[in-house]
C-alpha cells in the first residue's frame, strides 16, 4: 500500500479534530527522520509503506515509548518491524486527533 494513499486520510482526520496537516507532517518526520522535502519526495514518488519505513532517514529511538492499542492489538508487541512501522505512526495520528499535546505525542515529557 502507497504511503501518499493513506497520507491524506492521516491529514483528514487531525483536520476534523481541529489539528493541521503540519502537525501530522511533524509527527511522520518525528517518527521517520525524514525532512519536510523528503517526506514531500515520497509523496510525490507513491512510495508504498515498507519502502517509506525501510528507507526512513533515522527512525526515532524514542518510538519505543509509544504504548497502546491499535485496531484492538498493542502496538509494542507487534513484531513485524513495517507493520509496527504503520502502527507507531497510526497511534500518533490517533493521539493527535484525541486532542493530546505535541510535546506528549512526541514523547518528549
Amino acid at each position: 500500500m502507497s504511503f501518499a494513499r493513506v497520507y491524506p486520510e492521516y491529514v483528514a482526520k487531525a483536520e476534523r479534530k481541529g489539528r493541521t496537516k503540519a502537525e501530522v507532517d511533524t509527527i511522520v518526520c518525528w517518527l521517520t527522520g525524514y525532512s519536510q522535502e523528503a517526506l514531500e519526495v515520497q509523496l510525490e514518488n507513491q512510495t508504498d509503506f515498507e519502502t517509506f519505513l525501510a528507507q526512513a532517514p533515522q527512525l526515532n529511538p524514542s518510538r519505543a515509548l509509544i504504548k497502546g492499542v491499535v485496531c484492538g492489538v498493542r502496538v509494542e508487541d507487534i513484531e513485524e518491524p513495517t507493520m509496527q512501522g504503520i502502527r507507531y505512526l497510526d497511534k500518533l495520528i490517533d493521539e493527535l486527533a484525541k486532542g493530546k499535546a505535541m510535546e506528549k505525542i512526541l514523547r518528549k515529557s
